[in-house]
């Protein structure tokens, strides 16, 4: 079965002595939307690069992984090169046999009237949008989205993480966002960062994994809610 465990997972910046993460350990055990949940700067980015082998030989600790052989990386503000259309940059990714994901996943992220623009003339919500099916579209097993869907309204943005979900259950999904509300209403398990004046803290909760907008048991959400922010 697919598995994440990560043991006293230690990391400084080069050439500094400040911990952004401190012996973190934590485990996914199973496919489905998982989440990072935290204020600003207590290491959610950092402790994704890691995942995603980008920050590797600077840690201390263990990652291992089970049934996960590729880890993709998609992130806010990540830029394409701007004289190149947004059609075009997905069709550099699209293998033939995904052609008709491809086009489903436009009409749902609201991209069909865009594909001709460079990319540089599209707005940051729609540039993210572009970068998320890119990463759809490639070969992976666990794809991790910090702040992916930044600049994307509400509606949309539950729109497309309910897709993803339908889509491809078999697959991990990290989902790193400030939206409190969403984290609580979508994701299954939510890896709780803490920096208060004791230190660091990390914690797992259980989110309620809605999987359609019409099933949200509201005072569940709430109660997942205020159990993420006493983890704090």
């Amino acid at each position: 079965m697919m598995h994440l465990e990560c043991s006293n997972i230690t990391y400084s910046y080069p050439g500094t002595d400040h911990k952004v993460l401190d012996a973190l350990t934590c485990t996914l055990s199973r496919p489905g939307f998982h989440s990072i949940f935290g204020p600003s700067g207590v290491g959610k980015s950092s402790f994704a690069r890691l995942l995603a082998d980008l920050n590797r030989h600077t840690f201390l600790g263990k990652i291992e992984f089970t049934e996960i052989q590729t880890v993709l990386y998609s992130y806010n503000l990540e830029r394409l090169p701007g004289w190149s259309s947004a059609g075009a940059h997905l069709d550099k990714v699209v293998a033939k046999e995904k052609e008709a994901l491809k086009q489903e996943l436009i009409n749902i992220f609201e991209l069909s009237p865009l594909l001709g623009s460079r990319f540089h003339q599209l707005s940051m919500g729609q540039q993210n949008r572009i970068n998320l099916i890119r990463y759809l579209l490639q070969t992976f097993d666990l794809l991790i989205l910090d702040e992916s869907l930044a600049n994307v309204d509400e509606k949309l943005r539950q729109a497309i993480i309910l897709t993803i979900k339908r889509i491809f259950p078999q697959k991990m999904f990290l989902y790193i966002s400030h939206n409190l509300m969403e984290v609580s209403t979508f994701c299954d398990e939510i890896l709780v960062f803490g920096g208060g004046s004791t230190g660091k803290s990390y914690g797992t909760i259980q989110g309620q994994n809605c999987c359609s907008s019409e099933a949200v048991d509201r005072k569940k959400v709430d109660e997942t809610m205020l159990e993420i922010m006493n983890a704090f």
